[in-house]
Order: C-alpha cells, then sequence, then structure tokens
C-alpha cells in the first residue's frame, strides 16, 4: 500500500534565524530534513521560498555562499526554489531606548535596514493553491511566522485539508498553532544535524563545493 504524499514549504529565512544562525548545520538538505520529519509521508515536492541576498560590508562573501546553497538544493529534482526581493534602505528611526530631544521629538540615527520581500505572499499563495489542486494528501509549513496563520486556516477550515506545522523553535508561535494543524513537528538540532548535504555535489554548470567557512 502506497504511503500518503506531502508538500513541504520552507520560509527560508525564518528557518535561518530560527534554527540555523550560528550554527554547523547550515548546508541543510531540505528534502532528507522532511523525509525525517515527516517519515510516515512521500515527500513529492519542497518548495523553499527565500530571496538573494546583497554583499554585506561585514561578510561579503555572503551571497556567493547562498548562491552555491542554492545550486546544491536544487540538484535535487523535488526541491523548487521560489525567489523574493532583498531590499536595503538607509533611513533614519528612533534609537532604542527612545529619547527625546529638545525639541520634544525622538531622537534619530541612520541606519541601514535590510528587508526581505515577497516570500510570505509567495508561501501563502503556493500553499492554497496546491491545496486547491489537491496536489498531495498533506501540506506542511516550516515556519514561526504568524502572517502565515491565515492560509493555513483557510485550507483547514475551508478546503478541509491536512495542514502541518514544523515549528523551526522551541516556543511554536500560538495563532499558527490556533489554526488547528492536524500534523505538529519541532525542529530539532539531531533533525538538523542529519540532514546535511553532501560536501560536493554535481549539477550541470560544474561541481558545487559546501563553503568552508560554513
Amino acid at each position: 500500500m502506497s504511503r500518503p504524499t506531502a508538500i513541504v514549504y520552507v520560509d527560508g529565512f525564518n528557518l535561518y534565524r530560527r534554527a540555523l544562525h550560528g550554527t554547523s548545520h547550515k548546508w541543510l538538505d531540505l528534502a532528507r530534513m522532511s523525509e525525517l520529519l515527516l517519515h510516515d509521508f512521500d515527500i513529492v515536492k519542497v518548495r523553499y521560498f527565500t530571496a538573494n541576498i546583497r554583499h554585506q560590508p561585514h561578510d561579503p562573501q555572503a551571497p556567493q555562499r547562498q548562491q552555491a546553497y542554492i545550486r546544491a538544493l536544487r540538484t535535487d529534482p523535488r526541491v523548487d526554489v521560489h525567489l523574493g526581493t532583498f531590499r536595503i534602505d538607509r533611513r533614519y528611526m528612533p534609537i532604542h531606548p527612545l529619547e527625546l530631544g529638545p525639541d520634544g521629538l525622538p531622537v534619530k540615527v541612520r541606519v541601514r535596514k535590510t528587508e526581505e520581500k515577497g516570500s510570505d505572499v509567495n508561501l501563502a499563495t503556493h500553499l492554497l493553491l496546491d491545496g486547491f489542486r489537491q496536489a498531495a494528501d498533506a501540506f506542511v509549513v516550516v515556519s514561526n511566522d504568524s502572517d502565515l496563520a491565515e492560509p493555513m486556516r483557510v485550507l483547514i477550515q475551508e478546503f478541509q485539508r491536512t495542514v502541518g506545522l514544523v515549528a523551526p523553535t522551541k516556543q511554536p508561535s500560538n495563532v499558527l498553532l490556533g489554526t488547528g494543524p492536524q500534523i505538529i513537528r519541532e525542529l530539532r538540532e539531531g533533525v538538523l544535524g542529519a540532514a546535511q548535504l553532501p560536501a560536493r555535489l554535481q549539477d550541470e554548470h560544474g561541481t558545487i563545493f559546501k563553503p568552508k567557512s560554513w
């Protein structure tokens, strides 16, 4: 008897900030991670939502590492990479803790604000579209972003689909849990360590090497 199928939706920046930053697990095999978390399902697709990061003065090699990782992910035909945009704005913002100047207004400093745009909308769109098409038996979100609660709720309550939540943190969002996902998993360090890509892979452009600094 065949097992039920699942599609996994990975919020790349949320996963990185919550579970990967500062660890040795950044060379993460998303398909293998999904298999370990959802061992009762056949993983038919993994959708990875991210944005091409830009050169940062404190880490000039970050874009090259990211591109190597995206190439590595794409060597698995089950993985689709969906790109949003990455913005860097220079703006004046109030300092913290808040201070007032002689004019009674908050004291502001000029900051370099980085922001990823579009990935949450892209994820929600594909989640709903796949659910509407019944492209799998279960639809599993890897994120702790409460903005994804509404598409999850719609799939569960309006379409009667099986929806899962993988929390990349020990404290899952109560808002996401409140949608009533039928599958709940915690992304633990053991799974991250067991789901690492090979240090060297091949694609149509040549050899892909795991960055040394990772």
